[in-house]
C-alpha cells in the first residue's frame, strides 16, 4: 500500500510486564477499529496475536506478533510484545523498529521490574510513549496510585488526559479532560454526557495540572494563563502533542481492555500523542553507514528516496520457510524485485510481500516508507540485516541483544537423532536471537542456552511441534577444574616386554602450582641425552592428555608448571608412545602428592530487587555460599545487589528469584574467576566420579 501517506501511519508497540493485558488491549483496539468482527479472549486462546500453541496453552505472549487497524483515516501498525523476563529481548528488538509505544500499567499491580526494564529499552531507542492504566474494573484498582508509581519509577511527569468514572465494579467509563465530557460504556458502546456534579471538582483539578504543564512550554500561553485567560481546546490539543513528542511529560489514559472500556479514547490518544514516521525522523533522524566508504548517510521517509529497510524479526516455519519481518524506512519495497542485503553483501530475490494480521498473511504489491511488512524465503537474510537498493546501499546499526543467562544440557530421546536435533535447533536459532546452541568439547554435551528456564522449555516444545524432534533437558555439568597447592616430584616409567620389540619410556618431572589464571607451563631441563630430543615432546603430549582428563575427579587440570628434568631410554625399545605413557604416569603420581584440590567457577551476579524483598534475596544469596559485595539504590524503589556466587548454586536461580520477589526481580551473571571447592563438597564430587568409573569398569 505504497499509496498510503506516510504522515497517516503510526507504528506502535504495546509494551508492559507479563499479565498487564497487552494482548487483550491489542485485541480490543482491533475490534473497536473494525479490523476484526469478534473480540477474542486470552483465556479461550482466541486472540489475533497470541496464536502459537505454546502461547495459548500458557496464556502468555512468548513471541512478538503484528497486526494493524485503520482508525479515523490513519493506519496503526500494532506490535504485541512479550512481557515476561525470559522474552524481553524480543520486545527490545521490536522497539528498534517502531515510532511510539503504548505502555500498559496495571491499576492493580502497578509498575514491576519488567516494566522498568522495558521503559529503559524505549529510552534506548528514544521512542515516545503514552501510558494506558489497565484493569480499572478490578476490585483493588487505584488510578492515582498508579499515576504516582509512574512518576516515581520513570522520573517523568505523568499527565492524565482521561480519568476514570468509578473504580472496580463501579468503573463505567472515563472523563475527557480536554473536552470536559464524560463517556460511559455499555457493552462496548460509549455514551457522551456532561460530567456528574460529584466528579466536577476532581476533573477540574486534573485539567488544571494539564493546562499548567502546557502553558509552561510557551511564553505567550503562560502569559495568557497567568492573566486569568483560559486556553482554547485547540491550544490544549496542540500543547499536549508537543509535550508528548518531546518527552516533557507522559500522557496517561485509562480503561479496561477485557471489558472493552475507553479503547476508542486510547486510539485517539495514539493519533494525537505519538509520531508519524515523518515526525519521528525529525525527532531522531534515519542514519546509517555507506558500506562502500564507511561514511554516515541519512535517509528520509519518502517514496522518492532509495529503498532502505531493516529486518527486526525472523519467523521460522518448517513449511513456508523463513519469514523476514521488516520496517521500510525509505523508498518502496516491491514484490517480484531484486534487492541487496547490505549487511552481508548478498543479492536477494523478493517474491511476494505481505502485511501480517497475527498469523494471517495479507498479500501486497508494494510496502512503502514507514510501513511494516514481511517477505518469505530470503536466502541469506536474518534479524538485524539491512535491505536496500543495490545502487544506493546503506547499513543500519544492528541491535546488540543480551547474552543468555542459563544453560541446560539436551539429548535426543531417540538415539541417532543428534544431527536432526542440531539442524532443527539451528532453524529455531534463526528466529530467536537470544538462544545459543553448542557442543561442549569438555563434557561432550549439547548445551542449549537462553534467557531463563521457561525460555528453554518453550524452545523444546517448539522443537517438537515444528520439527518433530523430542529432546530431554537436564542440568548441565559444572565446569570444575583440578589444580595443586604444593610441589611434588615423580617418576613415570613404562616398561613392557612381550616377545619381540618391547616398549620403554622413563621420565622424571616436578610439578608446581601457578597463580590462579596462570594456565600451564612446560619447561624442558634435560641435560645431555638421557632422553633424546625426539622423545621429549611425547612426554609433554602425555602430560597434556592427562591434564585434559584430570586425575582426582575427571576434570581438566589448570594452573600448573611442569618441569621435565631427568629420565632414561632404551636404544631399541623406546618410542614416542612409550614416553607419552610415561609422561602421563609421572603426572598422575606427582599430582596425588601435590595437595590436589578441586576448583569451581565463581560468577559475578547482579540482582535488581524491590526494597521489600531485599533482605530475603540477600539471605538466599548467602545460603548459596554467595558473598555480597555491595548494594546500590536504583530508581523506582529498587536495589541492586552485587555478589559473587558459585555457578553450581545458580543453575535454577531464575525460578527462585521469581518466587522471592513475586516476579519483580531481575538478574544477570557472568564468569568471574575460579576458586577452591569447600572440602565437604569436593569429597562428594570425587566420590561420585569414582562411583561412575567403577560402574563403567563393571560394564566392560
Amino acid at each position: 500500500m505504497a499509496d498510503l501517506e506516510v504522515d497517516k501511519i503510526r507504528n506502535i508497540a504495546v509494551i508492559a510486564h507479563g499479565g498487564a493485558g497487552k494482548t487483550s488491549l491489542v485485541e480490543a483496539m482491533l475490534f473497536n477499529s473494525g479490523s476484526i468482527d469478534r473480540l477474542g479472549n486470552v483465556q479461550d486462546g482466541t486472540t489475533t496475536t497470541d496464536y502459537e500453541p505454546e502461547e495459548t496453552a500458557r496464556k502468555i505472549t512468548i513471541s512478538s506478533s503484528l497486526a494493524f487497524c485503520n482508525w479515523k483515516g490513519y493506519r496503526i501498525n500494532l506490535t504485541d510484545t512479550p512481557g515476561l523476563i525470559n522474552f524481553l529481548e524480543d520486545t527490545r528488538g521490536c522497539l528498534r523498529a517502531v515510532d511510539g509505544a503504548v505502555v500498559i500499567i496495571s491499576a492493580v499491580s502497578g509498575v514491576k521490574a519488567e516494566t522498568e526494564k522495558i521503559w529503559r529499552y524505549a529510552d534506548e531507542f528514544e521512542v515516545p510513549r503514552v501510558v494506558f492504566i489497565n484493569k480499572m474494573d478490578r476490585d483493588i484498582a487505584n488510578f492515582s496510585r498508579a499515576v504516582g508509581e509512574i512518576e516515581r519509577s520513570f522520573e517523568t511527569e505523568a499527565i492524565p488526559l482521561y480519568i476514570p468514572i468509578g473504580l472496580g465494579d463501579s468503573f463505567t467509563g472515563v472523563i475527557d479532560l480536554v473536552k470536559m465530557k464524560a463517556y460511559k460504556f455499555h457493552n462496548g458502546k460509549a455514551e457522551e454526557s456532561d460530567i456528574s456534579s460529584e466528579m466536577v471538582s476532581e476533573a477540574e483539578g486534573y485539567k488544571k495540572k494539564l493546562v499548567e504543564k502546557i502553558a509552561e512550554s510557551d511564553d505567550k500561553l503562560l502569559e495568557k494563563y497567568l492573566e486569568g485567560g483560559e486556553l482554547s481546546e485547540d491550544e490544549i490539543i496542540k500543547g499536549t502533542r508537543e509535550g508528548a513528542l518531546t518527552g516533557r511529560f507522559t500522557p496517561v489514559t485509562c480503561g479496561s481492555a477485557i471489558r472493552n472500556i475507553a479503547i476508542p479514547q486510547l486510539l485517539d490518544t495514539v493519533l494525537l500523542c505519538l509520531p508519524s514516521p515523518v515526525e519521528m525522523a525529525r525527532l531522531s533522524p534515519i542514519k546509517g553507514t555507506n558500506p562502500k566508504n564507511g561514511k554516515e548517510i541519512e535517509r528520509s521517509p519518502s517514496k522518492t528516496e532509495p529503498l532502505s529497510a531493516y529486518v527486526f524479526k525472523t519467523i521460522a516455519d518448517p513449511y513456508a520457510g523463513r519469514l523476514s519481518v521488516f520496517r521500510v524506512y525509505s523508498g518502496i519495497l516491491r514484490a517480484d524485485s531484486n534487492i541487496l542485503n547490505t549487511s552481508t553483501g548478498t543479492k536477494e530475490r523478493v517474491g511476494q510481500v505481505f502485511y501480517l494480521m497475527g498469523k494471517k498473511q495479507i498479500p501486497a504489491h508494494t510496502i512503502g516508507p514507514g510501513e511494516i511488512g514481511a517477505v518469505a524465503k530470503l536466502k541469506e537474510t536474518y534479524t538485524g540485516d539491512t535491505l536496500s537498493d543495490e545502487a544506493h546501499p546503506i547499513v543500519f546499526e544492528k541491535v546488540k541483544f543480551a547474552e543468555p543467562i542459563i544453560s541446560y544440557a539436551i539429548a535426543p530421546k531417540s538415539k541417532g537423532d543428534e544431527e536432526k536435533v542440531s539442524l532443527s535447533l539451528h532453524r529455531i536459532l534463526e528466529e530467536d536471537t537470544t538462544l545459543r546452541f553448542q557442543r561442549d568439547d569438555e563434557t561432550k554435551e549439547m548445551l542449549l542456552s537462553g534467557m531463563g528456564q521457561v525460555h528453554l522449555e518453550v524452545t523444546i516444545e517448539r522443537l517438537k511441534r515444528k520439527f518433530g524432534v523430542e529432546v530431554l533437558m537436564k542440568t548441565p555439568k559444572i565446569p570444575y577444574r583440578e589444580t595443586i597447592k604444593a610441589s611434588a616430584k615423580a617418576q613415570g616409567k613404562y616398561k613392557k616386554q612381550s616377545g619381540g620389540r618391547g616398549q620403554y619410556g622413563d621420565c622424571r618431572i616436578e610439578i608446581e602450582p601457578l597463580p590462579r589464571g596462570g594456565g600451564y607451563e612446560f619447561i624442558n631441563k634435560i641435560v645431555g641425552g638421557v632422553i633424546p630430543q625426539q622423545y621429549r615432546p611425547a612426554v609433554e603430549k602425555g602430560i597434556l592428555g592427562t591434564m585434559r582428563e584430570g586425575v582426582i575427579a575427571g576434570y581438566p587440570i589448570i594452573d600448573i608448571k611442569v618441569t621435565l628434568y631427568d629420565g632414561s631410554y632404551h636404544s631399541v625399545d623406546s618410542s614416542e608412545m612409550a614416553f607419552r605413557i610415561a609422561g602421563s604416569m609421572a603426572l598422575k603420581k606427582a599430582f596425588q602428592d601435590a595437595k590436589p584440590v578441586l576448583l569451581e567457577p565463581i560468577m559475578k551476579v547482579e540482582v535488581i530487587t524491590p526494597d521489600d524483598a531485599l533482605g530475603a534475596v540477600i539471605g538466599d544469596l548467602n545460603s548459596k555460599r554467595g558473598r555480597v559485595q555491595g548494594v546500590e539504590p536504583q530508581a523506582g524503589g529498587n536495589q541492586k545487589i552485587i555478589s559473587l556466587v558459585p555457578m553450581a548454586e545458580m543453575l535454577t536461580y531464575a525460578n527462585q528469584l521469581h518466587s522471592l520477589t513475586s516476579g519483580r526481580g531481575l538478574y544477570s551473571m557472568e564468569f568471574s574467576y575460579y576458586e577452591e571447592v569447600p572440602p565437604h563438597i569436593s569429597q562428594k564430587l570425587i566420590a561420585e566420579r569414582e562411583a561412575q568409573r567403577k560402574e563403567k569398569a563393571e560394564e566392560k
